[in-house]
């Protein structure tokens, strides 16, 4: 068994929030100028801590310096269902002949909309993930920590 600091492979499970895994992977359908991961951080051992984390423009890391490991908070859940987009519900409630379009009304079906779509991603969260690093691919537990808090809202 590797007993390196920087070797993933020792990890056997990862603990994450549920609301970093739903934020992260928001974050990645709702905005584009940044990218969010989970990230574990070395050394490495049995059980880690994951944690959200924004990928910033010239993030790099030099040798000897072991290099957090990044994992695609979509790789987190199953099925992952679509985001939905505020263009999405003005054009269905636009579309709606019952009822009148107003800013009020479509702030409230997209907020109604976007906490739905948090809940659907927190019922498919995955029980492994497979890492993948400069030592290639490695399976491990996940063990979601908390509920929906600081999602809604």
């Amino acid at each position: 068994m590797p007993s390196h600091p920087d070797d993933y492979r020792v990890v056997r499970s990862i603990a994450v929030t549920a609301s970093d895994v739903v934020m992260a992977h928001e974050a990645n359908q709702s905005r584009r100028d940044q990218r969010a991961v989970i990230r574990l951080t070395p050394p490495f051992n049995g059980r880690m801590r994951a944690r959200l984390h924004l990928v910033r423009e010239g993030d790099a890391y030099q040798p000897p310096e072991p290099a957090p490991l990044h994992i695609d908070p979509e790789a987190l859940i199953d099925a992952a269902p679509p985001y939905p987009h505020a263009e999405d519900t003005e054009t269905t409630l636009r579309a709606e002949s019952e009822t009148q379009y107003t800013v009020e009304e479509h702030y409230e079906r997209h907020r109604a909309a976007v906490d739905a779509w948090r809940t659907d991603v927190l019922s498919r969260l995955k029980e492994t993930v497979t890492l993948v690093g400069r030592h290639g691919q490695h399976t491990v537990d996940v063990k979601v920590l908390g509920g929906e808090s600081g999602l809604s809202k």
